[in-house]
């Protein structure tokens, strides 16, 4: 029962970022009692690169993020491995006059040269996100010292009915962090230096993980992305 209950959540996840990636939208705000939108922007308060710098956005979903990324200036790109989301950001870029930086595939072989970007964000990303060819990626592609900002996840922080129905959706669906895993410690094996932090949302909190590119052996880059 526990591997048909897995399966189903992957199968539903894989729904929403495909086929069903339209309501995306809208079921980020309905599961945050509206937070959504604070939970991911709560990265930005610690984006310390400069406007005009490079930023990645890993994962960019439905391009919210790479609106507000614009709009303070840094030169954008996305990354994500779903057409749907990539058509639906497209779409969002171009109907606000902005270039669409975008391209398709694995976290695990990005198509960007080492050292581009002073620093990659990634908000709610799925569990590749921990994956150490993904990390090994991350680290190739920044910049010495570039940032790595992570928003693994909100949190209800009062105690009513429909937030503990949340939560206890969350849980189930393996949205909540490993209390045994030692983030700290795991970013550190793969060259970063890392904190995690807690930022304020309406009855919530949103967790970013801030982590630093501190060295780690670079290997051949890829080509450099095509714009």
């Amino acid at each position: 029962m526990t591997r048909l209950w897995w399966s189903l959540v992957r199968f539903g996840f894989r729904l929403l970022y495909n086929e069903l990636a339209f309501t995306y939208d809208w079921v980020s705000y309905v599961v945050s009692l509206g937070a959504w939108r604070c939970w991911q922007r709560a990265a930005l308060k610690h984006l310390t690169a400069e406007p005009g710098a490079m930023v990645l956005e890993l994962a960019h979903g439905t391009g919210n993020l790479q609106l507000d990324l614009n709009a303070a200036g840094y030169y954008v790109v996305g990354h994500d491995l779903s057409a749907s989301m990539g058509h639906i950001t497209r779409r969002k870029l171009t109907r606000a006059g902005l270039p669409a930086r975008l391209t398709r595939g694995l976290a695990q072989q990005l198509p960007y040269s080492s050292g581009t970007f002073a620093a990659v964000i990634s908000t709610f990303p799925t569990n590749f996100i921990f994956e150490p060819a993904t990390l090994r990626e991350v680290n190739r592609i920044l910049q010495p010292d570039g940032q790595f900002l992570i928003v693994p996840n909100g949190a209800f922080q009062t105690g009513g009915m429909i937030e503990a129905g949340l939560e206890w959706l969350y849980q189930v669906t393996g949205q909540r962090d490993d209390p045994r895993f030692d983030l700290i410690e795991f970013f550190q094996r793969h060259g970063f230096a890392a904190e995690v932090v807690q930022e304020a949302c309406p009855r919530s909190i949103a967790t970013v993980v801030k982590a630093r590119k501190i060295g780690l052996e670079i290997g051949k880059s890829h080509a450099i992305m095509r714009t």
